[in-house]
This record gives C-alpha cells, sequence and structure tokens, in this order.
C-alpha cells in the first residue's frame, strides 16, 4: 500500500509539542521525517516524567521519525542542514521569529538553495504584530485568544487540562498549512513560507463565542452561558460516589426525553427559561447525586439523550468505542521498564490509505550516518565532523 505522503522528505526542528505532533502525523501518512536535534538532544527528551531514560512525554509525539544530530552552531553543522534543504520538501520550525535568520538559515536564505521548499513556522503569536518576539506558552495564547476566560464558573478563570492552543492551534494548523502548500506547489512548482500562530488558532475556535458576542451586544459571562454552564441542558452533574456525568441535551427531543426519565415532566417547557435554571440545576444535581456514576451511565444507556459519564484517563483508554477506533495503544514492557507505554492513535481515519503507526522511536543521532552517507558524505568525513563536535 502506497501512504500518501510517501516520497515527501520532512527536516523537522521543532521541539516540546506543537511541532513534533504535527510532524508525527504526517510521518503516520508515509512523509520521511527527520528530525534534527542538538548533541545533547531535543530538550523535550529531558522532561519529567521519565520512561525508560526518557521523558515519557517525548515518546507520546516523536514516533516513527529518523535521528539526526547536529550542532548548527557550527559551519559544518550549517553546510550538512543546507545540503539536507536542498533534497527536502518541507522544513517544520519552531523558534521565535528572527532565529533562523540570524544563523542564516530563514526561508529567504533557503529558498535559494531549493525553491520548491514549503517553510512551515510554528510560533506562539506569529511573524508579524507587536508581540512577534514576545514568549509564551500555551496558557498564554489561550488567555489572550479570550478562551481562558471563557473557562471555569463565576468565580475565577480556569486552566484548561489541555494544551489547546499547542495542539490545535498550532500542530493542527501546521498539518494544515504544509498540505495546502504542497498542494499549491504542484500547480506553482513553488515553495512558500507557512506562518502559523498558536494564538492566530486558538482565536479560530471562538465561532459560537463570537456569534452570540454579535448578535446580542454582550461579552459572554463565564459559567453562564448555553455551552458553559447556565443552563440545566447541557450540563455536568455531580453523582453519589463523588464521580460526575455530562448531560449535552440542547435539542428538544433530548431534554424531553431526560427529564421524562428522570421524573421531572415540568421541566420541559422551561429548557430556556432563564430564571429557572438556577433552580432545575440545583434539583436535578440533587436527583443525580442519588446513584453512582456507572449506575446512571446504566440507567440512561438505552436513551438517546447525549448523556456521557466524565472519565478518566484510564477509563477512556478501556472504553469500548475508543478501543475500536485504536486511538489508545500499549507498547508493553516498554524499553524493559516493566511499565506500559500508552500512546495515541491517529484520529484521521481513510478508508484506502490509512495511517500506519510503528511505535518506532528513533535514539539522539541514531540515524546521523546514514543520513550523511545519502549525502555523499565519506566515512572518514564523518569520523572528523563528530570529533569537531558538529555531530553525534
Amino acid at each position: 500500500m502506497t501512504l500518501p505522503l510517501e516520497g515527501i522528505k520532512i527536516i523537522d526542528l521543532s521541539i516540546y509539542l506543537p511541532g513534533p505532533l504535527c510532524s508525527q502525523m504526517l510521518a503516520d501518512f508515509g512523509a520521511e521525517v527527520i528530525k534534527i536535534e542538538p548533541l545533547n538532544g531535543e530538550s523535550g527528551r529531558w522532561l519529567n516524567p521519565f520512561l525508560g531514560g526518557q521523558g515519557a512525554l517525548f515518546y507520546q509525539v516523536n514516533r516513527n521519525k529518523k535521528s539526526m544530530a547536529l550542532n548548527l552552531k557550527t559551519e559544518a553543522g550549517k553546510e550538512i542542514f543546507k545540503g539536507l534543504v536542498q533534497q527536502a520538501d518541507v522544513l517544520l520550525e519552531q523558534f521565535r521569529p528572527g532565529v533562523m535568520e540570524k544563523m542564516g538559515l530563514g526561508y529567504e536564505d533557503l529558498k535559494t538553495i531549493n525553491p520548491g521548499l514549503v517553510y512551515c513556522s510554528v510560533t506562539g503569536y506569529g511573524h508579524s504584530g507587536p508581540f512577534k518576539y514576545v514568549a509564551g506558552h500555551d496558557l498564554n495564547y489561550q488567555s489572550t485568544a479570550g478562551i481562558t476566560g471563557l473557562n471555569g464558573d463565576i468565580r475565577k478563570p480556569a486552566m484548561s487540562g489541555v494544551q489547546t492552543a499547542d495542539i490545535g492551534g498550532g500542530s493542527l494548523h501546521a498539518v494544515i498549512a504544509i498540505l495546502l502548500a504542497l498542494m499549491a506547489r504542484k500547480t506553482t512548482g513553488k515553495g512558500q513560507f507557512c506562518d502559523v500562530s498558536m494564538l492566530d488558532g486558538a482565536i479560530s475556535f471562538l465561532p459560537y463565542c463570537l456569534g452570540g458576542w454579535s448578535s446580542q451586544g454582550e461579552l459572554p459571562e463565564r459559567g453562564q452561558g448555553v455551552l458553559s454552564g447556565g443552563y440545566a441542558c447541557y450540563q455536568i452533574y455531580g453523582t453519589a460516589d463523588g464521580q460526575y456525568v455530562s448531560l449535552g441535551a440542547i435539542e428538544e427531543k433530548f431534554w424531553q426525553g431526560f427529564c421524562e426519565k428522570i421524573g421531572f415532566p415540568e421541566y420541559i417547557e422551561w429548557q430556556w427559561v432563564a430564571n429557572k435554571q438556577e433552580e432545575m440545576i440545583r434539583t436535578i444535581e440533587a436527583r443525580m447525586k442519588t446513584r453512582t456514576c456507572s449506575e446512571w451511565t446504566q440507567f440512561f444507556a438505552d436513551d438517546d439523550i447525549c448523556f456521557a459519564p466524565v472519565l478518566n484517563l484510564q477509563e477512556m483508554s478501556e472504553h469500548p468505542q475508543v478501543k475500536a477506533r485504536n486511538m489508545i495503544m500499549t507498547v508493553e514492557n516498554f524499553k524493559d521498564t516493566g511499565k506500559d507505554l500508552m500512546i495515541m492513535g491517529n484520529p484521521i481515519k481513510l478508508s484506502d490509505t490509512p495511517a500506519i503507526v510503528k511505535n518506532e522511536f528513533a535514539e539522539i543521532g541514531q540515524n546521523t550516518d546514514e543520513i550523511l552517507q545519502q549525502l555523499g558524505y565519506s566515512r572518514d568525513t564523518i569520523d572528523r565532523l563528530r570529533a569537531e563536535k558538529a555531530i553525534k
């Protein structure tokens, strides 16, 4: 089977989460990803917690890639890198604007070497605007985008337990940008610069929020909206065992079915009555606390009302739907640690050319010699470059 990205070579300079997850998704569909790391390895390898001598988080976003340890602070390292770029289709990097240019490796420099190069830069705030040099992390991008201010209850905003801006704003938008640029290259024969901002991507998650604000003329109040905790029909309720269940009965038929089944038929007509919400939420919460989470899940199992338990990660990994979609995979006794490594499957399901997840993780510089030999470097030259600490 030929995968859709076979023959595409990606040079990946990115670190931690946004860029590596992007290149991993592309690698699953056949792209050859060469991960360029410092001689001591990408910093994501050394994040706690550790598993098998390295950061367990690293393994979540770096499968199916080759590793080349290259010192880009040396002239020899830069020359090797330029040789790689000549043969590459895509360059992915995650530095702040200006860093690559200072090394003489920015887009304007590299497109003279390879006019067909798709150069994707993932940054916090993008390559334009007054914040382009400002440092940030996922929490900062979500906060600036207005997302953090919408999370939580009326007392204070809440941090997301998921890196929404990094993944959705960065990783997934980078995948889209790269694929679009590769498609455009088929027509133009030229590559281009892909400016992916995690702030921009985070803002793109706000269509309903912006629509509500625009139409009503009032800013949404945290914890008070239909989709943010202010209404009984779209709510999280506690149960007798200290667990939680979620109800998403927005459509009238779902709300009616829920109210009739739980024994509050009088609430059906109050679904959108604002001054009745607090009373309904309080009463339903009291009713929900008469049974455990699993008991309520079983109680509503045959009802079409948009009801689901709030699962933890272990419960999620054992869910039959998750298993059926191969979204959590287990590498048993990972690196002889006696522990199993749980990793994500690929969420993109194609009928004819599905992703292939190999769960192979390169050590630092594992493929350095192989890649240099493909570029025409002799054994003696490779040994000399290693002695000069240009490579590992």
